[in-house]
């Protein structure tokens, strides 16, 4: 996808009838005259959509979109829990930042708070903790403030999910 261009892409899918999803989240920028909150997308360049390999023309037809994640030419899906796992995290109102792909770290299951069930990586920081929630297909990773209390081991081999939606 051409840079800058997440919202018309999602507005296009909206149009066209395909399920799509372009998480945002909010960042102060600060000019030479003022400083102002804006939304930016969480992953620039990317937008998921969720479509059937007869309607890949009408995704890569969308202005704005450059190609679809493959491997082999064949779109790779994302796992539905990632996606839902940031569908989540914006959802609680908590600030939400990209993160750093993590490929070590404690895998924990949020409880008690309104991301209730949400797994990920648990990751100190001098300020308190952070669960980092990673993208594997994309190689990048969401973050969200979490207080210590509604943070539990997991001690099954479930890990952070994936999502089945399509990257494009």
């Amino acid at each position: 996808m051409k840079a800058q261009h997440e919202k018309a892409v999602a507005a296009q899918l909206q149009a066209k009838g395909i399920e799509g999803y372009v998480p945002f989240y909010r960042e102060r920028h600060r000019w030479s005259d003022r400083i102002r909150t804006v939304e930016v997308p969480l992953f620039p360049r990317y937008a998921f959509a969720r479509f059937r390999l007869a309607e890949r023309v009408a995704a890569l037809s969308l202005s704005g979109v450059t190609s679809i994640v493959s491997f082999g030419g064949q779109p790779c899906p994302v796992e539905p829990r990632e996606i839902e796992a940031i569908q989540c995290m914006i959802a609680s109102g908590l600030p939400v930042t990209p993160w750093p792909l993590l490929k070590i770290g404690q895998p924990v299951r949020l409880s008690g708070s309104a991301m209730d069930g949400l797994e990920g990586i648990l990751v100190g920081e001098k300020t308190g903790y952070r669960v980092v929630v990673n993208v594997q297909l994309l190689n990048r990773a969401v973050s969200v403030e979490i207080d210590r209390s509604h943070v539990e081991a997991v001690t099954d081999d479930g890990g952070v999910g994936r999502c089945e939606l399509h990257i494009r």
